[in-house]
C-alpha cells in the first residue's frame, strides 16, 4: 500500500490537498482524503454589518464566481425582508447568472480541466490537415445546437467569421508555435503535468492539436462572455446589485443612460458569441474525447454521484414573493430542487426527495457537522443547521509531522477547514451533474407533469448523448467523463437561458416598464426586529445556499454552504465520504507517482477552494509523495 500526497493540487481556485491509499498491484485507491488547508472566515466579516452592503463583501469569496454569491447573499436578505424585486431586475440578474455559468464552465474546461485530457507534446505528432478534416467530423458529429426552443435561437451568429478557419494551413501555424515553446525548455502556461502518462496515448495526436489550438481561440475570446455584467453592474468581476433590484436605469432615449438601446445590443452580441463559442467549440470537443474514453470502458469516478445528488434549481421566471415559503421553487424554469439517490441503478429505480423553503431551515434536513472538520460547537452540539451555524476556528493539526509542517493528516480526527454539509445525515454531491440527474429523474418519472422548455432540453440533451455514446444515461452520467460532459451540457442551456430573458427584458421594457429597483423596505425602520432569510441557486459549481439573520437592523449571523463545501468535505459523522473522496476511491491509478486519475477527477468538479475556505492561509512547508509541478525537483 502506497500513501500518495497531492498538495497543491494545482489549475483549481484556492489550496486543496488530498491524500489517498493506493494498492499499487491492482491500481485501486483504498482511502481517500480531502482536505481544505485555508480557513474560510467571510462569516466574521459579515456579522454586524448592514443587511443592505452584505452582498458587496460576500461576493468577495471568490473572484470567480463573484456574482453567484452576491446573487445570493441578495435572495437572503430580500427573503428575511419580505422584499419583491421588479420584473426587469429579475431578468437581468438571470442574465447576468447565466452568462457567468457558461463563462465559468468554458474557461474551467479550456484553462483548467482540458490539459488533463490533451497534451502539447502529442500535439506535435499531429497532421494539421487530417486535425482540420477532424474538425469538420467533430462538428457534424457531435453539434447539439437545434435542441433549444424557436423562442431562445439567436438571430446572430459569430461563427465562423469571429473565429480563424480551422484549416490545414492554421493547425500547421498553431503546431509550429507550441513546438516552440516546447523546445525552448519552458513550457509556461503547459509546465507541471505528467505529459508521459499513459492517458494521452489513448486520443489520437490530431485531438490534441484540436485541444491546444481551442485552449488558445477561448483564450482569447472568453472575456467576452461576460460583457453582461459590465453593462449591467458596471464591471467584472464583482459586479453591481442592489437589495430591492439593481442599480443600473433605463432609458432608450437617453444615450448616456446605463441602460440603452445601444448598450442593450452589446448585451444582444454577447449572449450569440457565447451561444456559438459552447456550440461550436466546447461542446463537440468535450462529447469528441468523452467518446473515446467511455468506448475504452473508462467510465469510472462516479463515486458519489452514483448514490446520492442534490440541487437547488433556479432561474425565476417571474419575480417571486420569498423563497422560505416555497414560491421561489414554483416560479423556477429549471425545477431541480430535490435530492436523488441510487441513480446508478437507472432512472426508473432511483429515489427523489422534494426540497424546499422550509426544508432548508430545517436541521434534521439540512445541517453542517464538524466531526473531522478545525472548528468547534458548543458542547453536546454535533451539528447545525446554517441558519443557526457557528464558525470558531479550532486547528489541531496533522497526524504526522507539526502543526506548521505536515506529512500526513488524521483521518481519524480533524483533517480540514470544510465543514461537512449534509442532508437528513448524509453527505451528497451537487454540480452541473447533480442538477441534471435531479431533472431527469424528475421529468422521466412522471414528477414534473409540464416540464420547462429548460427542463425538456435537459432531458433531450441527455438522451441525444447517451444515443451518440451508445450507453443510458446513468452508466455514462455517473463517471469523470459524465461530470464533464454535464458541465458543457449544462452551458448550453444557460447559454439559451441569457437569451430567453434578454428577449424578455427587451419586450418588457418596449411595453414601457422601465423599472429595476423596489425601495418599499430599503428602510431599516421598515423591518422586523428580528428576521431570517435563505438565498440560493444552482452556482457553476452546484448548490450555493446563504442564510443570514437580521437583529436590530445588522447581520447577527451569516452562514455560507457553497459547492465546494458540499464537494470537498471530511468524513461525515456516519464515516461516509464526501464527493471528492468518493470519486478518488472509485478510481483506479495507473501509475501511483504520476496520478492523473486523481486530479482529472478532482478538477471535473472544478474545485472552487476559494469559496469553501477563505482570508487565512496557515499554510505550512510543503510535504509531498508527489509534485505536480515537473520542473521542481
Amino acid at each position: 500500500m502506497k500513501r500518495v500526497v497531492v498538495d497543491p493540487v494545482i489549475r483549481i481556485e484556492g489550496h486543496l490537498r488530498v491524500e489517498v491509499n493506493v494498492d499499487e498491484a491492482t491500481g485501486k485507491v483504498q482511502d481517500a482524503l480531502s482536505s481544505g488547508t485555508a480557513w474560510r472566515g467571510i462569516e466574521l466579516v459579515a456579522k454586524d454589518r448592514d443587511p443592505r452592503d452584505v452582498w458587496a463583501f460576500v461576493q468577495r469569496i471568490c473572484g470567480v464566481c463573484t456574482s453567484t454569491h452576491a446573487l445570493a447573499a441578495l435572495r437572503s436578505v430580500e427573503d428575511a425582508l419580505g422584499i419583491e424585486i421588479p420584473k426587469n431586475a429579475n431578468y437581468i440578474r438571470n442574465i447576468m447568472h447565466s452568462c457567468l455559468d457558461v463563462h465559468d464552465h468554458i474557461v474551467h474546461f479550456y484553462h483548467l480541466h482540458a490539459l488533463d485530457w490533451v497534451s502539447p507534446l502529442e500535439a506535435l505528432k499531429a497532421d494539421p490537415a487530417k486535425t482540420a478534416a477532424l474538425q469538420e467530423t467533430v462538428l457534424k458529429t457531435y453539434n447539439l445546437s437545434g435542441l433549444e426552443p424557436a423562442e431562445t435561437q439567436s438571430t446572430l451568429s459569430a461563427y465562423p467569421k469571429e473565429f480563424p478557419k480551422g484549416d490545414a494551413t492554421y493547425y500547421g501555424a498553431v503546431q509550429a508555435k507550441v513546438k516552440k515553446i516546447v523546445d525552448s525548455g519552458q513550457l509556461g502556461i503547459f509546465a507541471a503535468q505528467w505529459w508521459d502518462h499513459p492517458d494521452y496515448q489513448l486520443l489520437p495526436p490530431e485531438v490534441h492539436l484540436m485541444g491546444v489550438a481551442h485552449y488558445l481561440n477561448i483564450l482569447d475570446r472568453q472575456r467576452d462572455i461576460v460583457t453582461p455584467h459590465v453593462v449591467f453592474g458596471g464591471k467584472n468581476p464583482h459586479p453591481h446589485y442592489t437589495v430591492g433590484g439593481m442599480p443600473c436605469a433605463i432609458s432608450m432615449d437617453d444615450m448616456n443612460a446605463p441602460i440603452n438601446s445601444a448598450r442593450l445590443a452589446v448585451v444582444d452580441e454577447s449572449i450569440s458569441l457565447a451561444k456559438d463559442l459552447v456550440d461550436y467549440f466546447y461542446l463537440p470537443d468535450v462529447l469528441a474525447i468523452g467518446q473515446i474514453y467511455v468506448k475504452a470502458g473508462m467510465v469510472d469516478g462516479g463515486g458519489l454521484s452514483k448514490r446520492r445528488v442534490l440541487a437547488y434549481g433556479g432561474y425565476p421566471d417571474e419575480p417571486y414573493k420569498n423563497i422560505h415559503d416555497g414560491d421561489y421553487f414554483q416560479k423556477s424554469v429549471v425545477r431541480a430542487s430535490g435530492v436523488v439517490e441510487d441513480f446508478e441503478k437507472g432512472v426508473a429505480a432511483a429515489k427523489f426527495t422534494p426540497l424546499d423553503g422550509k426544508t432548508l431551515m430545517d436541521p434534521k434536513f439540512v445541517s453542517e457537522e464538524i466531526e473531522h472538520s478545525w472548528y468547534e460547537y458548543p458542547s453536546n452540539t454535533k451539528s447545525l443547521n446554517p441558519s443557526e451555524g457557528i464558525t470558531k476556528p479550532n486547528y489541531t493539526g496533522p497526524k504526522t509531522g507539526t502543526k506548521e509542517h505536515w506529512e500526513y493528516l488524521d483521518e481519524a480526527k480533524k483533517y480540514s477547514w470544510i465543514k461537512s454539509p449534509t442532508f437528513q445525515g448524509k453527505a451528497c454531491e451537487v454540480g452541473p451533474l447533480a442538477k441534471y440527474i435531479v431533472v431527469y429523474t424528475k421529468v422521466k418519472q412522471g414528477i414534473l407533469k409540464n416540464p420547462t422548455w429548460a427542463e425538456n432540453m435537459m432531458v433531450r440533451q441527455i438522451d441525444t448523448v447517451s444515443s451518440v455514446l451508445g450507453v443510458p444515461a446513468h452508466v455514462w452520467m455517473c463517471s469523470t467523463v459524465g461530470r464533464t460532459a454535464c458541465r458543457a451540457l449544462d452551458a448550453q442551456v444557460a447559454a439559451n437561458m441569457s437569451r430567453y430573458f434578454f428577449n424578455k427584458l427587451v419586450t418588457n421594457i418596449k411595453n414601457g416598464d422601465t423599472s429595476v429597483a423596489n425601495m418599499k423596505n430599503f428602510d431599516p425602520n421598515t423591518w422586523p426586529k428580528e428576521a431570517k432569510g435563505v438565498g440560493i441557486l444552482d452556482a457553476p459549481r452546484g448548490a450555493l445556499g446563504h442564510w443570514c439573520v437580521i437583529k436590530d437592523g445588522k447581520i447577527a449571523n451569516y452562514q455560507c454552504i457553497v459547492p465546494t463545501t458540499w464537494n470537498a468535505c471530511p468524513r461525515t459523522m456516519a464515516n461516509e465520504h464526501g464527493a471528492y473522496e468518493s470519486n478518488m476511491i472509485d478510481t483506479k491509478v495507473k501509475v501511483p507517482d504520476k496520478p492523473l486519475e486523481i486530479l482529472k477527477g478532482i478538477h471535473s468538479f472544478d474545485p472552487c477552494l476559494a469559496c469553501a475556505t477563505h482570508l487565512y492561509n496557515k499554510k505550512g512547508e510543503e510535504i509531498v509523495s508527489v509534485n505536480t509541478d515537473a520542473l521542481c525537483k
